[in-house]
């Protein structure tokens, strides 16, 4: 059974932790203890109807202010797939919250209250989305009940999103529109009875025909640990451990190990004792070769028809996390995967003000907390990276502040 990531994205009282909650209660996602719990909350709150929000605003100051701050995986599954949503705060002051929460994620639930329409954060949360590379944005035009179930309303909103998507969408990305309402859970698992009007599918329905293609992606497997058994059945042995970060490997192909250049053809892939022919992207498997080469941890194995670039100097989209400004010729620790380098800042090439869809490339002295800009470091040794458009799963980093041990930012290979 696969798994489907998904982040929530919207501003304040958009209805992220209701919709998640009642995602939760009409699969069955909750035991009747917590049920149980939820009743008394919500009768604590004199409410005369079940706070689903309380499901996932887990921080006490985020029940007690009736908002999202940190970021949850939720888990739930259908008889069709398992899901983890990343429920990510809407506020500017968490972005970097939003980024980190979206980063792994297939599918972006962007809510928008149906009352408000677009909002500053909703440019931000479509940006985001796009920024990532997340291949598919569900907007949930939410609270229709507020709006009385209005078409017109609906449509309204959805041309003013399809305006922001036609500036910042990329090639592929796929924008589907549903109006909802989770407290009383229109158009969640089923049908809306009072929008007749939508042909669309309902959310729950349009999660499980979602489906993405993996295998085209170049082949990418970071070594993670050496298996040398200590064995005289094995004295020989000796396979590559680790999770392929993208596209798939068979029996037989010829690989490249980098950073050394050598060749070898793969002579078996076993998972938990199984041999397998083919592995793709996020399988943890052990990789044996035919010939003996060098390959150590932090080693890339790939096909050698489609190796990614050893870079040195790299161009970036950056969303700096720290109280701290990033300034020109700092160093920080880059992280890529498994492998870590010194880097340091060479420029600051521009600073994106997302909610105008602008891009400042004069007088950009730093970037602040929050913020979105493109900047050019170097490292002291390669980096296997491929452009993130091009393999999201081998094109990001994060900075790492070898003072503090902070991470402070997370980069795109551009």
């Amino acid at each position: 059974m696969d798994i489907l990531r998904i982040a929530t994205a919207g501003s304040v009282d958009d209805g992220k932790s209701t919709l998640i909650g009642r995602l939760l209660y009409e699969t069955k996602s909750i035991t009747k203890d917590k049920i149980e719990a939820l009743e008394s909350a919500s009768k604590r709150k004199g409410l005369d109807f079940l706070d689903l929000s309380l499901l996932t605003d887990g921080l006490i100051a985020e029940r007690e202010q009736g908002i999202t701050i940190d970021v949850a995986n939720i888990y739930f599954s259908t008889p069709q797939r398992k899901y983890i949503i990343a429920d990510t705060p809407g506020h500017f002051e968490y972005t970097r919250n939003m980024v980190t929460g979206a980063s792994n994620t297939k599918v972006s639930m962007i809510l928008i209250d149906a009352r408000n329409g677009v909002l500053e954060q909703t440019f931000r949360h479509f940006f985001i989305a796009s920024m990532l590379r997340i291949p598919k944005v569900i907007v949930c035009v939410n609270k229709m009940d507020l709006v009385g179930y209005s078409e017109e309303r609906f449509n309204a909103i959805k041309s003013d999103i399809q305006a922001i998507a036609d500036k910042v969408s990329f090639a592929g990305q796929e924008v589907t529109f549903i109006p909802m309402s989770s407290l009383y859970g229109q158009n969640l698992s089923i049908k809306s009875t009072e929008m007749t009007w939508f042909s669309g599918s309902p959310l729950l329905e349009e999660l499980e025909n979602t489906s993405f293609d993996e295998i085209s992606k170049p082949a990418r497997f970071p070594v993670q640990f050496v298996v040398r058994p200590k064995t005289e059945e094995f004295h020989d042995y000796r396979g590559y451990a680790g999770k392929i970060a993208s596209g798939t490997f068979s029996v037989g192909e010829e690989i490249t190990v980098l950073p050394t250049g050598q060749s070898s053809k793969i002579a078996t892939i076993e998972k938990f004792g199984t041999q397998l022919q083919t592995a793709g992207a996020k399988e943890s498997v052990v990789i044996t070769l035919e010939t003996d080469v060098d390959v150590s941890r932090g080693n890339m194995l790939v096909k050698a028809s489609n190796q990614p670039n050893q870079l040195k100097e790299i161009t970036a989209r950056i969303c700096w996390m720290d109280s701290q400004a990033l300034v020109s010729s700092r160093t920080y620790i880059l992280q890529h995967g498994i492998n870590d380098s010194k880097a340091k800042i060479i420029s600051l090439n521009s600073k994106i003000d997302v909610v105008n869809q602008e891009t400042i490339e004069s007088g950009v002295s730093e970037l602040k907390l929050n913020e979105i800009g493109e900047i050019t470091l170097k490292t002291a040794k390669p980096i296997f990276a491929d452009k993130y458009e091009d393999n999201p799963a081998n094109g990001a980093f994060i900075l790492v502040d070898d003072q503090t041990n902070s991470t402070v930012g997370v980069g795109f290979v551009l």
